[in-house]
């Protein structure tokens, strides 16, 4: 008998783990772009590398053959464009999974039908056809015997929480509970899926890169932070994010839900005010979640939760709308050449080591920009304007989720002070995302006596020299606060 070497012990302890829990990782394969290898090629590069579960964004023919008799589980999505119809017209659904999903199963594995995509921050308000859809889709799944083999959900962003930090005060969107969650939410545990949610630890660190430490967000070694609602002490802010979806279930006692994560990355390239936008950044987040979810897939406050997480994405896309980052999340190159290497299988875990850079992780500094009027181009940036009085207010051209995530910063960690905002109180009107940040960030910069920096959030807010006002609600300076 051969003895019993170092990695060969290590395997057994991830195969004995790996078969305690049902913890998985897949990827998201995205397809924005104009130089991406053929669907055949892409099964191959997939198959190579042990991935075996891939979420796409529609049901594109050719994916959907080529992915036929590969063995790999498929999740695959119907557009928001198309919730109205499906909502509307049983008809529609039951043609769109006969097209879709019966025309190719079982030999494809489609294994779940996302429904829409980030539903609450689509600006076409599509919210109110949602769970209609997702009844209508299901029942034609239930019409052809598949309901028990096929789950029905819809990924939510994190935006959809009206509280996320601390993670025990997790609470879903009040405007949103009664109207959509509690029916989608009901359909979800009488029909035994799980709900999907998309987080991003980047988009919180990048807002608030001075306050939150880098190895919290890489999962890397840190004395953690204690949640002082539930005592937990958190050790990244994955689970961090996570917890928080899970409390906002709980609150509304659906504590049996799963969740499947569905998106979740780091871009390995950035603009120039895109804190923490490098490759081995991108190479540490996503490796070392990698190693999390396959040698213990459970969360804090879910230590048995399990979770299935696909990484964003499969490939750099070039034609992606916005920001550098968004054109840099993937893992391969179009020409199918790792970004970095990571693993994804319990097997290559055995030769993985996260290395951190001399430089502590390449951290981009942000670029000095000019100083923003009232009524300028609000391009975000630190206003370097040091004279009479300054107030910060949110971009409003800013991504809804970025703008959550600061504001959740702002009103947490960084001690802003939001009761004016709160329901009831003297700034809660407009109930906007917009006017609720601007006060919480002005809040935060004339507490941190307008300090050069304090009215940064990852780029979301910018500087005025003239005083703000929301409705009736008026901005105090720093000699008001």
């Amino acid at each position: 008998m051969k003895p019993f070497t170092l990695s060969s012990l290590f395997l057994l302890l991830l195969a004995l783990l790996t078969l305690s829990h049902a913890a998985s990782i897949g990827i998201n394969y995205g397809r924005i772009a104009n130089n991406l290898p053929s669907a055949t090629k892409v099964v191959h590069l997939l198959k190579t590398h042990g991935i075996t579960r891939v979420k796409v964004y529609d049901t594109d023919p050719a994916v959907l053959h080529a992915l036929s008799g590969s063995g790999i589980k498929l999740t695959v999505d119907l557009p928001n464009q198309q919730l109205f119809a499906a909502a509307r017209a049983p008809s529609f659904a039951l043609q769109w999974v006969q097209r879709n999903v019966l025309a190719y199963y079982p030999h494809t594995r489609i294994e779940a039908i996302a429904v829409g995509n980030e539903v609450f921050v689509d600006p076409h308000n599509t919210t109110n056809f949602l769970v209609p859809a997702m009844k209508n889709i299901y029942l034609a799944l239930l019409k052809h015997n598949l309901h028990n083999d096929i789950k029905v959900s819809s990924p939510i962003a994190l935006s959809a929480l009206q509280n996320s930090y601390p993670s025990s005060s997790g609470s879903f969107r009040p405007e949103l509970v009664q109207p959509v969650f509690k029916p989608m939410l009901d359909f979800i545990r009488q029909t035994g899926s799980y709900l999907m949610v998309n987080v991003y630890p980047f988009f919180a660190y990048e807002s608030n890169a001075d306050v939150i430490p880098l190895e919290y967000a890489l999962f890397r070694d840190n004395p953690g932070v204690v949640d002082p609602g539930n005592g937990l002490r958190y050790f990244n802010l994955f689970d961090a994010q996570i917890d928080a979806v899970f409390a906002a279930l709980d609150a509304l006692k659906y504590n049996d839900v799963n969740i499947v994560v569905t998106e979740t990355g780091w871009p390995s390239k950035g603009d120039n005010n895109e804190v923490g936008a490098s490759v081995d950044n991108a190479a540490a987040y996503n490796g070392n979640l990698v190693r999390k979810i396959l040698t213990n897939g459970g969360t804090p406050l879910r230590p048995k939760a399990d979770l299935t997480v696909y990484l964003f994405a499969l490939f750099n896309e070039n034609q992606k709308p916005g920001p550098t980052s968004e054109r840099n999340f993937g893992m391969f190159y179009p020409d199918e050449k790792k970004v970095y290497d990571i693993p994804f299988t319990t097997e290559g875990l055995k030769d993985y080591h996260d290395h951190p850079s001399p430089a502590g992780g390449a951290q981009r500094e942000a670029a000095p920009s000019p100083t923003v009027t009232v009524g300028g181009g609000g391009g975000g940036g630190v206003s370097k304007s040091t004279t009479g009085n300054t107030w910060c207010v949110a971009n409003p051209d800013a991504e809804k989720e970025r703008l959550q995530a600061a504001l959740d910063f702002a009103c947490g960690e960084g001690g802003a002070d939001c009761r004016p905002i709160q329901k009831g109180a003297t700034c809660y009107d407009p109930d906007t995302l917009v006017a609720h940040a601007s006060f919480a960030f002005n809040s935060y910069y004339q507490k941190k006596a307008r300090a050069g920096g304090s009215c940064y959030f990852g780029g979301t807010s910018y500087v005025v020299t003239q005083q703000p006002k929301y409705g009736t609600c008026e901005f105090p300076t720093g000699s008001e606060s």
